[in-house]
């Protein structure tokens, strides 16, 4: 016997249901905060990666699925979703359509090669948004509303959001050289990616889950001690659209975002939920300025986010979230002989071309057996075809709720049939 390789599952009938519930929920309300569906190629070359994600990231430098072609190109399967959106969006420049910013949502599979634990996969699936071409913080609000938007949306209730500002490049840069200032001392006690990312990326060094306990970590330069006046007055900005918005959240100087091109807002919502785990995360997201031309493209500002759909049906999980999922049929026909079963598979065919959910019996079994299987199911109402309704030209049609049983003409069983589900 063949199994999945490690790292990956199989979403199964009873489970799929809810993943296509939140799915439908996340498409809503995207729509509603006017963002537009983008699709991109699973794979994308390496390059991209490299440039868009960052040569000193965990994901470039341990965790992608890469590979070389027949024509020898190194391609990567996406590790997330952003550096693929704004390829497209440079390559297709929609930065030159009449309508700005552009506001786009993805969903789709993403491939990371780390170690599986529960809500996070190798094979996993993200939702995010994009916007480009605004550099608004009004723009940010918006972002970071429509995520709270969804997971409130979706009756989740033990959440915290986390932001920060990176600040602007002057910012930025003042305070790179203050953390290699601070951690130049401890070079040698560090772990050797950090030693690796305090010549390239600093800041990257504050994200490092080896070294977190370090002396060194706890009295680090906070990135809000050398905001410039602009970079502060945008960081105050967001705080005051946030509070319109009636959004809590609470302001954390050790939230980062390593990549060279983030830049002032950074968020992430966290699950306060009893039982979550020790990795709280739920999404994350930020402000990238500098992408966009990284890749090819005109100065076009950007701000994203990206959540994990496995944390976020984990996160209901322990919340005790039922979704509204539809099990049940609508119908179920059951037919007492061949002739009868004729007339239900004509029938069954007819309904559902009316958006009737219906099925029917396809293994020969006896009427008791039909009327376990509707059960099973969850078939609202079950019809009957014997050879008494062949002659007449009707149906029985049983409640399954009430158990009323009604006789019903073929001509009215549609709108008989709709006004009872």
């Amino acid at each position: 016997m063949i199994h999945l390789p490690r790292g990956t599952q199989d979403i199964l009938p009873g489970d799929s249901e809810k993943w296509q519930y939140v799915e439908d929920v996340f498409t809503t309300i995207c729509h509603q905060f006017n963002y537009k569906e983008i699709r991109t190629p699973i794979f994308e070359h390496t390059e991209l990666f490299q440039r868009g994600v960052g040569d000193t990231t965990d994901i470039v430098q341990k965790e992608m699925y890469t590979f070389n072609d027949r024509s020898d190109r190194s391609l990567t399967l996406r590790p997330e979703g952003t550096a693929s959106v704004v390829r497209s969006y440079v390559q297709n420049k929609l930065y030159g359509v009449n309508t700005q910013p552009q506001k786009l949502f993805y969903n789709g599979p993403m491939f990371r090669y780390e170690r599986p634990q529960q809500g996070r996969m190798r094979q996993f699936v993200q939702f995010g948004i994009e916007a480009l071409g605004s550099a608004d913080p009004s723009i940010d609000a918006e972002v970071i509303g429509l995520a709270m938007h969804l997971y409130q949306s979706l009756g989740l209730k033990s959440l915290r959001l986390v932001i920060n500002s990176l600040g602007d490049q002057e910012s930025r840069e003042a305070h790179r050289q203050a953390l290699v200032n601070h951690f130049k001392p401890h070079e040698e006690e560090l772990c050797s990616d950090c030693q690796q990312r305090l010549e390239k990326n600093p800041l990257r060094v504050l994200d490092c889950k080896k070294d977190k306990d370090h002396p060194a970590m706890q009295d680090a330069p906070k990135i809000l001690s050398y905001l410039t006046d602009e970079a502060s007055e945008y960081f105050n900005q967001l705080k005051k659209y946030l509070d319109a918005m009636g959004i809590d959240y609470v302001v954390d100087s050790n939230l980062v975002r390593g990549l060279d091109y983030y830049n002032h807002t950074a968020f992430e919502i966290m699950s306060d939920a009893d039982g979550f785990g020790s990795i709280s995360t739920l999404s994350g997201g930020g402000r990238y300025n500098g992408l966009v031309e990284e890749l090819g493209g005109p100065n076009t500002p950007g701000i994203g986010f990206a959540l994990s759909v496995e944390r976020l049906l984990m996160a209901l999980e322990v919340e005790g979230v039922e979704l509204p999922v539809n099990e049940g049929l609508d119908c179920y026909v059951i037919s007492m002989n061949d002739e009868a079963n004729l007339k239900a598979v004509e029938l069954v065919h007819e309904l559902r071309k009316h958006n009737i959910q219906v099925d029917k019996d396809y293994l020969g079994k006896k009427m008791k057996a039909q009327f376990k299987t509707a059960d099973r199911e969850k078939a609202t109402l079950v019809l009957i075809i014997g050879d008494e309704e062949l002659q007449q030209n009707v149906v029985q049609v049983k409640n399954m709720t009430d158990g009323i049983q009604e006789t019903v003409d073929h001509k009215d069983l549609v709108s008989y049939i709709k006004d009872r589900i």
